[in-house]
């Protein structure tokens, strides 16, 4: 049989006593529901320090809350245009798309603005059927993105060429839209500019080889690249 327990000593109980009481109390560490619930642990002396960690995290959910409210790309009607997107809140960027579902490049727009939704939770996301805003709106100027803030257009981009072209990336849109300053984006170029360049770079050669109407129009196709992408 094993040994039998001898009783701790009363110094002893004492000491362990004073020392679980001398344990730092993890605050920064504990979630609001936990300084919530461990409120009854503590003495008076932790009271303040509860208090001050307890609205710190008060303001992190309210912060965190403020930044994720939305998340997703709505569907509005024309009716909820003024309210969603004119009259919106202070300092709110609002990006609505105007589409049409038999238009594939609008089917692809509104994928791409689906992501980057939930990439930027804070920005509003919207999305509407251009009838039901705009009546005899022609389709050679869809997809059409808005881009608001305190009821003023801050950015368009309307038509395929504007919007990217019918290969348009998920990345190029997200440059566009960081270009009119509705979005801080960790992109640190062009996605297109590649391209761009390499467009440019052929031309330039075709103008240095071919006559000066050639190089003329080449000038005249490298300004319209330049001013699309």
């Amino acid at each position: 049989l094993p040994p039998k327990a001898e009783p701790q000593d009363e110094t002893e109980e004492m000491v362990l006593h004073l020392q679980k009481e001398a344990e730092v109390k993890p605050y920064e560490r504990m979630t609001l529901k936990e300084l919530n619930e461990a409120e009854d642990d503590f003495d008076e002396d932790d009271l303040k320090a509860l208090e001050m960690y307890r609205q710190q995290r008060i303001q992190e959910w309210k912060s965190l809350q403020k930044r994720q409210k939305y998340g997703e790309l709505k569907e509005i009607s024309g009716e909820q245009y003024v309210k969603e997107v004119t009259d919106a809140q202070k300092d709110l960027w609002v990006v609505i798309h105007l589409y049409r579902a038999s238009i594939p490049m609008c089917l692809l727009v509104n994928q791409h603005l689906s992501l980057l939704a939930r990439k930027f939770p804070e920005i509003k996301f919207v999305k509407a059927i251009v009838n039901s805003c705009i009546q005899n709106y022609h389709d050679r100027c869809l997809p059409t993105v808005f881009v608001y803030k305190n009821g003023q257009i801050k950015g368009s981009f309307i038509g395929v060429i504007e919007c990217g072209g019918t290969n348009l990336k998920l990345e190029e849109l997200e440059w566009k839209l960081a270009q009119v300053g509705a979005i801080k984006t960790d992109l640190e170029e062009n996605p297109k500019q590649n391209i761009t360049d390499m467009m440019i770079s052929s031309i330039r050669s075709a103008s240095i080889h071919g006559t000066k109407s050639v190089s003329r129009d080449s000038d005249e196709t490298k300004c319209y690249l330049t001013r699309n992408f």
